[in-house]
């Protein structure tokens, strides 16, 4: 690939008419009247899972018999959890064991080991998430909002705007489910455990702060409290909203971050990702780093490779000028094209040499294995094609 820089103030290669930008929007909300999901045990930290139970007249230890069930031994139906008396066991169900998401549709590619599901929540939004089994780990991708706010006009779900953030109950349901499958061994490969959360489903993780915090704790609480999934192997991501990725390095978690970053320069990433019209790159990159200094976790900065439109030679230079010395991974993503969309992946003789003037610079860089192609892989692609019929 030659150096054929696109010229400052020349016409943009990806002028699209915007999206609507939303960079917050309070824990569970949606649209004007819109019901919150119901409470789940979930939602709760064991003090407040005690309390609900306090509330139906029931002893605080029935707090910890439904959290053992529901995070140790991995079953939501109260006609298994023997040890609760039998006239009980319903009335416990339907106040902290609600049914927050439904499978309305399943897809599988890699001989079954990849699956991703589109689930109806109890006020008929969408969200999908997707389990990927490998030789050596098993990682669930997961969905913090119905649709996203971010506007960002390569990504299906982008472009299809918000509809509301998720509840803890409903993101951790989708680790849940995936965890109660492989442990019944029916996923491909024999019984398994969920290694590794990607919070890089559809929506931005960070606009829903409180619930996605929330989540994070009762996905890596050892069980009963939690799922008991080690920090270390979750990742959330963001598209850069500084004042969270800030707020997140104060939690002192072990989490890694991920930074959807797509261009090195401020012109072309205005265009890619709305938000650094208010958060520019230096500043974007700055806080990231103070999350590594405060962690001690490399950041990851995810690079989506849209022909003839960021994958330019100068582009990786000026990337890897950006990172050189910094404790960070480039994870450079072949775009997968949503239908009708006019984005497409880089040609591969192009994206190799991207690749090789990164690390030509000393910087760590990979491309991502692109599980799901097959079956509407990027996020909201399924959740789109199923509101369109």
């Amino acid at each position: 690939m030659g150096d054929n820089k696109v010229a400052p103030g020349s016409p943009s290669a990806v002028a699209a008419p915007p999206a609507a930008l939303v960079l917050e929007q309070a824990p569970g909300a949606g649209r004007a009247g819109r019901a919150r999901p119901p409470r789940h045990l979930a939602d709760l930290d064991p003090a407040g899972r005690r309390a609900a139970v306090a509330e139906l007249g029931q002893p605080g230890f029935r707090a910890d018999q439904l959290s053992r069930h529901y995070f140790g031994r991995l079953t939501d139906d109260p006609a298994q959890m023997t040890d609760l008396p039998a006239a009980q066991r319903a009335e416990l169900g339907t106040a902290l064991l609600p049914r927050l998401l439904t499978a309305e549709r399943e897809l599988t590619c890699d001989q079954g080991t990849t699956r991703k599901t589109l689930w109806r929540a109890f006020d008929g939004s969408y969200v999908e998430s997707v389990l990927m089994r490998y030789p050596d780990r098993i990682t669930m991708c997961v969905s913090s909002q119905a649709g996203c706010g971010m506007a960002c006009p390569f990504c299906a779900t982008g472009q299809a705007g918000l509809t509301r953030n998720l509840s803890t109950g409903e993101i951790v349901s989708q680790v849940f489910a995936g965890a109660a499958d492989l442990a019944r061994g029916q996923v491909p490969g024999g019984p398994g455990r969920v290694s590794n959360v990607v919070f890089m489903g559809m929506g931005e993780p960070l606009a829903n702060y409180a619930s996605v915090l929330a989540a994070v704790r009762r996905i890596t609480d050892p069980a009963p409290d939690g799922l008991g999934i080690s920090q270390r192997s979750v990742t959330v991501s963001t598209v850069g909203l500084v004042p969270a990725i800030r707020r997140l390095a104060a939690e002192r978690l072990s989490v890694r971050l991920a930074v959807s970053l797509h261009a090195p320069d401020d012109e072309l990433r205005d265009e890619l990702v709305p938000v650094n019209r208010r958060w520019k790159v230096a500043e974007v990159l700055d806080a990231a780093w103070d999350y590594a200094a405060a962690t001690g976790r490399r950041v990851s900065i995810e690079y989506a490779m849209i022909r003839d439109v960021n994958d330019h030679a100068w582009r990786a230079e000026a990337l890897a000028g950006l990172l050189a010395g910094r404790l960070a991974h480039v994870n450079l993503i072949p775009l997968n094209p949503t239908p009708g969309s006019r984005w497409t992946a880089s040609d591969p003789d192009v994206a190799r040499e991207f690749t090789e003037r990164i690390a030509a610079r000393g910087v760590p860089v990979t491309v991502r294995d692109t599980r799901g192609t097959e079956i509407d892989g990027a996020c909201g692609q399924l959740a789109g094609a199923q509101v369109q019929v």
